[in-house]
């Protein structure tokens, strides 16, 4: 079962992606507009998440390798799964100094009737990366497999998963497919949010939940560098390069199931044309450095770049995807 298809599967090179999608990009005359103050770089959720960890690794290359003569100033701004920062955002639809970074919840979770505002009301900038679904449990942890935790599940359904997502968005729906794919009833399984992945994961090293459905970037640090968490697979079509390698796919232990998290960029709705083109160029020219591979790699991202119309083309695709997905699941309420 495949929830999300049809994305860059291999760590594509930035410069050729460039060359195909903005052809004479590096060419380009001086920008009809740039910022005249710091970016609000806005991460709709507390630090320690798949957003967080997008705004502060692309601001930092964006500084490092001196792309923007203003700061990319993070900001976090969480609840409500991404709608307070949501709704904060729709009140300033001038603003051209206000971007923000998204993924699959700006769609989940106005259609599980949780935010008003949806990818409609928001100007794509670009789709930058692609980051694999994964289970999360303690290293001292019984399952050692994913197989162990879908069998515990089976005798005693209330055990507790959490996410870093409102119920209905990414992580719940991540986990929510892969429970369906291996047989278990999607609507029994009891899950935990929390504002962020780095607090679902604080509640995991408490003990306080069993495990966690999170993005493998977010966690790559506690798999490889701390060994505080196990990973017990990854919704891939295959494993990933590099110290990550170990990891099992899903499908590798029998269950048929991929779940790609794709993330982005966008700013208010009425941003004007020239800044959306400003910034397009700015993020064509981030993953074209090394500074920015450097990091994709260590996180375990994949690029997967669109630009502003492709990426606003394919937020409409997600929409019904995800429309139909969650009315499986009984959680579609627009």
């Amino acid at each position: 079962m495949t929830i999300f298809s049809g994305i860059l599967k291999k760590r594509t090179s930035a410069g050729l992606l460039a060359a195909l999608l903005l052809p004479g990009a590096a060419l380009a005359a001086e920008p009809a507009w740039q910022p005249g103050r710091a970016i609000e770089y806005i991460a709709p959720a507390n630090p320690g998440g798949g957003w967080d960890t997008l705004a502060r690794t692309t601001a930092r290359v964006i500084m490092q390798e001196r792309l923007s003569p203003q700061s990319f100033a993070t900001i976090n701004v969480p609840g409500g799964g991404g709608a307070v920062a949501w709704a904060q955002i729709a009140r300033d639809s001038k603003n051209s100094h206000k971007l923000f970074v998204t993924s699959p919840p700006l769609i989940l979770v106005p259609l599980a009737g949780m935010s008003r505002y949806d990818h409609e009301d928001f100007t794509p900038i670009a789709r930058l990366i692609t980051d694999s679904a994964t289970v999360l449990v303690r290293k001292d942890s019984p399952y050692r497999t994913l197989n162990d935790l879908l069998d515990a599940l089976r005798e005693n359904p209330r055990l507790s998963i959490g996410g870093g997502s409102a119920p209905g968005s990414l992580h719940h729906v991540s986990f929510a497919g892969l429970a369906m794919a291996a047989g278990l009833n999607a609507r029994e399984v009891n899950y935990v949010s929390y504002s962020g992945g780095g607090e679902a994961i604080i509640s995991l090293l408490g003990g306080h939940i069993e495990a966690v459905s999170a993005g493998i970037g977010e966690s790559s640090g506690q798999i490889a560098e701390s060994g505080q968490l196990r990973a017990l697979g990854i919704a891939a079509e295959e494993r990933l390069p590099g110290t990550l390698a170990d990891i099992p796919t899903y499908k590798e232990q029998g269950v048929d199931y991929t779940f790609d998290i794709w993330r982005g960029v966008m700013g208010p709705k009425e941003m004007p044309a020239e800044a959306v083109a400003y910034y397009q160029d700015l993020y064509v020219r981030m993953l074209n450095s090394d500074s920015w591979q450097q990091a994709r790699d260590q996180l375990s991202w994949t690029d997967a770049y669109l630009d502003s119309q492709q990426f606003g083309i394919f937020l409409d695709q997600q929409k019904k995807q995800f429309g139909r997905v969650l009315a499986e699941l009984g959680l579609l309420k627009q």
